[in-house]
């Protein structure tokens, strides 16, 4: 009799501290802050909770690493997608674009302004919306506006950047979709981008 070797069952790969903070991410932009529970998030990644305690000490960690991991997706990247190109005024676009449609089709941003009075999204939110702002300023400059004008014109960017989306989830009935929306945006950057 010829004995057949069993195969065994593949080996699951180990998560990282990076698969449970953009879990975490997910759960935030369902469910608000509140949806950042370990056991939940174990048994949408597969896991057991210990997978969660050998990369956090607490909950309050993962939700650190949660939004420094927007931080990093939802800004830093973004820049650095943005930067590649060369027109300054298409710099511009090509961030609001990228930013309108990423807030769009994701309410993870809504779901932290919502939740801006707890202390870590507070300081989270601060530092993002810091860098944004100047970023924004940068470009202005970099089209030519003075510095305090490029800086106020930044403001006033990402304040209808903010707008946007908030009427996008509150009242999406009235924020332009398709080629509207892509008109929208072209006459605001247009306004924005004239002296």
């Amino acid at each position: 009799m010829v004995q057949r070797q069993q195969k065994k069952p593949a080996a699951k790969p180990r998560l990282t501290a990076e698969d449970w903070a953009d879990a975490a991410l997910t759960a935030i932009g369902e469910g608000g802050l509140a949806a950042v529970a370990v056991e939940p998030l174990a048994v949408r990644l597969g896991t057991t909770k210990g997978s969660f305690y050998w990369h956090f000490a607490n909950r309050d960690a993962l939700v650190e690493a949660a939004l420094s991991r927007w931080a990093e997706i939802h800004t830093e990247k973004a820049i650095q997608e943005v930067e590649a190109e060369p027109d300054p005024r298409e710099r511009v676009r090509l961030l609001f674009a990228g930013a309108i449609e990423s807030a769009t089709s994701d309410s993870l941003e809504v779901a932290l302004l919502a939740t801006a009075s707890h202390p870590q999204v507070t300081e989270a939110l601060r530092r993002v919306t810091e860098r944004r702002v100047a970023y924004v300023g940068e470009l202005f400059a970099g089209l030519g506006f003075p510095p305090a004008e490029a800086a106020r014109r930044g403001l006033l960017a990402y304040s209808v950047y903010l707008g946007h989306v908030q009427l996008g989830h509150a009242v999406p009935s009235v924020v332009p979709e398709g080629d509207g929306l892509g008109a929208y945006l072209d006459e605001a950057l247009d306004a924005l981008m004239t002296r």
